[in-house]
């Protein structure tokens, strides 16, 4: 990693972080679940930076890496459904009768 904490605050798509920390990844499997690691390294980071302020740009660069890695494992190890991500994971579907929602009597 060579890049600095404003090249860094230039970038844009999965890609481009991937290849800014030199992170191996498997185009198909980010093409599929981009989103969502996307959205899971966005909530890494802001954990990051509002529990370590004392960092420099160096040491802030790293965590966002390992933060990077954590967010591809995650969804090789699970799903955007398990993980619930974003909203419309935690919203019931209206006009919709589940067969356990339904009584035989």
């Amino acid at each position: 990693m060579s890049g600095s904490l404003s090249e860094f605050n230039t970038l844009v798509n999965a890609e481009d972080y991937f290849k800014f920390f030199d992170i191996p990844y498997d185009q198909k499997f980010v093409n599929i679940n981009r989103l969502h690691i996307l959205q899971k390294f966005s909530e890494f980071i802001k954990e990051i930076d509002e529990s370590n302020s004392e960092l420099n740009d160096s040491e802030r660069l790293s965590k966002y890496r390992e933060a990077l890695e954590k967010a591809y494992q995650v969804f090789i190890e699970s799903t955007p459904q398990q993980e619930k991500l974003f909203k419309v994971f935690h919203q019931k579907p209206k006009n919709v009768v589940k067969l356990t929602e339904i009584d035989s009597d």
